[in-house]
This record gives structure tokens, C-alpha cells and sequence, in this order.
């Protein structure tokens, strides 16, 4: 199953930046051998409209048109907040019942449209407080490897 990101904003040259790329790159080498494929990060330009539900909503056409046969997860601080084990879980689930794609949502400074939370598969937090775009894109390439490393038996996952 290939797995990407799709991220409203773009990441700058700086620490953050290189933190994520390592979590990725040991993502895209783990994943492999346990039928995970990492598809990349495509990022979108940020809607310069002049109200949020605007810029909401234009953000969400690309999205859309990525999603067509996808599994959506959407990062958004109002979702669950499931452990990695469960997430893992999550994930293997939809690679064993033959899904061919899923797509880790990130969005923009004023969040997700509704229309694009109504259509998510499953909404996830990674806590209730609001966290910086670099932060989350860190956070989210981490738990990819983690999730690697929980579904090939690897002790980097340590319960």
C-alpha cells in the first residue's frame, strides 16, 4: 500500500525540515519489506482568499482530486487520538483488505473544510493543543516509521 502526505504549506530549509526528511527516508526504507510504500509529500500553496472558510475550501479542491480510490486520514485537533499500536493496527487492517493508497492530510493554518472532515476515513489528533505545521509534518513522519517498525517486530517500538 502506498502511504503519502499532502500538506497545505511548505516547508522551509531549517531543522525541522531535516528531521522530517529522516523520519521519511527511514519510512521509505522500512516500509517496503511489510508492503508500506511511501508515496512523498506533495505540498500546496496556502489560499491567499480573504475569509478562512474560503481559504478552507479552496485547499480542499486539491485534496479532493488526490483522494479519488484513497483511504483519507486527516490531521485535525478535534480527531481521535489513537496509540501507535492502534493507528499500526489501522493501517495494516487497510493494507491486508487490499487498499492500494492512503493519504495523511495536513492542513493549513485555518484546518480542514468540513466537506473535507465529513469525507476522512478517519480524523486524528496528536493532542488537543494547536501545534506549528513544521512540528506536525516531524510528528506525523515519525509515527510512519514507528508504525514501520510496530508491524515488522522491530525494537525501536518498545511497550
Amino acid at each position: 500500500m502506498r502511504i503519502g502526505v499532502h500538506a497545505v504549506g511548505r516547508m522551509k530549509a531549517g531543522p525541522e525540515r531535516e528531521l522530517a526528511d529522516r523520519y521519511f527516508d527511514r519510512f521509505s526504507k522500512s516500509g517496503p519489506s511489510i508492503g508500506l510504500e511511501f508515496s512523498g509529500v506533495t505540498e500546496i500553496v496556502e489560499s491567499r482568499a480573504r475569509q478562512a472558510a474560503d481559504r478552507c475550501r479552496e485547499e480542499a479542491v486539491s485534496l479532493d482530486a488526490m483522494r479519488r480510490d484513497s483511504v483519507l486520514f486527516l490531521l485535525d485537533e478535534r480527531g481521535k487520538n489513537p496509540s501507535s499500536e492502534d493507528l499500526s493496527g489501522r493501517i495494516a487492517n487497510l493494507r491486508d483488505g487490499g487498499r492500494k493508497q492512503l493519504i495523511f492530510a495536513i492542513g493549513g493554518p485555518d484546518g480542514h473544510a468540513p466537506t473535507s472532515r465529513d469525507a476522512a476515513d478517519l480524523v486524528i489528533s496528536f493532542g488537543a493543543q494547536t501545534w506549528p505545521h513544521q512540528l506536525v509534518r516531524v510528528m506525523l513522519a515519525e509515527q510512519l516509521y514507528r508504525v514501520a517498525t510496530i508491524l515488522s517486530g522491530h525494537p525501536y517500538h518498545r511497550s
